[in-house]
């Protein structure tokens, strides 16, 4: 499956805004956004006038590249989002949020979202003691996800685990460090996702 390799810190500032791509670097003064608050390339400080489009369009920008995702996984997102019933811009959110790869970063097993893919595909977890090795996969309430027996000796795991009263745990899941599990409350609500975008904005830019 193709993905993206480049820098990370670009994307960021590209979107002129924080999307956590880099874990704990993103905290620190080492942050690209913070010393430099303004869009890569030589023409990057140049004042520009945004159009309503290009406000949508880096809107939807931000919150796909947030997750990892390519144009045309979050289209269908967003059609599925349209499909149902409900404010169209919450759905996607939430559909976005039950990501497999999202929930185990949102748990604190993985520093940011494509650590946690890489984990995933690599066969570390389970969900409701079955292996998932899908980063799609859609999470629901009740759900439990559980570090394999045999992963938990991995430096890596056992380090973003050690450094987990750090980091911020949205309430739509709890997390036991001692026994490398963590559960799936509920389906989280706009105020529990922790993603500062307006998602009316990305429903604008489609029914375009």
């Amino acid at each position: 499956m193709a993905r993206y390799t480049g820098p990370l810190c670009r994307v960021c500032r590209r979107e002129g805004d924080k999307l956590f791509l880099k874990g704990d670097r993103c905290f620190t003064e080492k942050c690209s956004v913070e010393r430099r608050k303004y869009p890569p390339g030589q023409h990057g400080q140049r004042r520009t006038k945004i159009s309503d489009y290009g406000i949508q369009l880096r809107e939807k920008q931000k919150t796909r590249k947030s997750y990892g995702l390519f144009e045309k996984q979050f289209r269908i997102y967003f059609h599925e989002a349209e499909r149902r019933k409900g404010a169209t811009g919450e759905l996607l959110l939430q559909l976005l949020e039950r990501r497999m790869d999202n929930a185990v970063f949102r748990m604190g097993f993985a520093i940011n979202r494509r650590e946690a893919r890489q984990f995933i595909t690599h066969g570390h977890f389970t969900v409701n003691g079955r292996i998932v090795s899908i980063p799609s996969y859609l999470v629901k309430a009740g759900d439990v996800i559980e570090l394999r027996e045999k992963s938990r000796k991995i430096p890596t795991l056992a380090d973003n685990m050690s450094r987990l009263e750090n980091r911020g745990i949205p309430a739509w899941v709890e997390v036991d460090s001692a026994s490398f599990k963590g559960k799936v409350l509920h389906i989280p609500s706009r105020e529990e996702m922790q993603l500062p975008v307006q998602e009316q904005l990305i429903v604008e830019l489609y029914s375009k």
